[in-house]
């Protein structure tokens, strides 16, 4: 798929404000309405708008804890880590899970969590029960200094196809 220009700044003015109106969009993008409405309708077909969220306030809700927590695995063989997976994507504490390279882990994940002893619960009650997970290490946020949710566009030029 080939974007331009005006593709990108409606991107940027969605993941900005995701509850903008087509009409605001399209005047800020310099479109008409119908002409706006169609491209967010095919970046949306196209899988490159995924979804559109309400980001909460996390310390407000009481979830005044962030842990990064390293998993290892006992075996890499795709069953292990696949029931690994499916078992954690069920957590909602869970923000992020990735498969990592260059550290002692075989998963870098992102937790939130009311306080410590929630987390003692989740670690011990849930994570380390997963079939095949044999060493968890923690870290814990003291301040995010940085929280952005925009993607960067701006290595994408006008003759660039995604």
């Amino acid at each position: 798929m080939k974007l331009d220009r005006t593709d990108r700044r409606i991107l940027q003015a969605m993941q900005r404000n995701a509850r903008i109106s087509n009409l605001e969009l399209a005047e800020v993008v310099g479109l008409s309405p119908t002409p706006c409405s169609r491209r967010v309708k095919r970046l949306e077909g196209s899988g490159i708008i995924r979804a559109h969220v309400t980001l909460l306030n996390q310390t407000m809700l009481g979830l005044k804890l962030t842990a990064y927590i390293g998993i290892s695995m006992d075996r890499h063989t795709p069953d292990r880590f696949e029931t690994f997976e499916q078992e954690v994507a069920q957590y909602p504490e869970v923000m992020e899970c990735s498969v990592v390279t260059g550290q002692a882990s075989d998963y870098l994940l992102k937790a939130v969590v009311p306080d410590m002893e929630y987390y003692e619960r989740f670690l011990l009650g849930k994570l380390t029960r997963i079939e095949g997970v044999t060493g968890v290490h923690s870290s814990f946020e003291l301040r995010r200094v940085v929280h952005n949710t925009m993607l960067p566009l701006e290595h994408i030029s006008d003759t660039s196809v995604l």
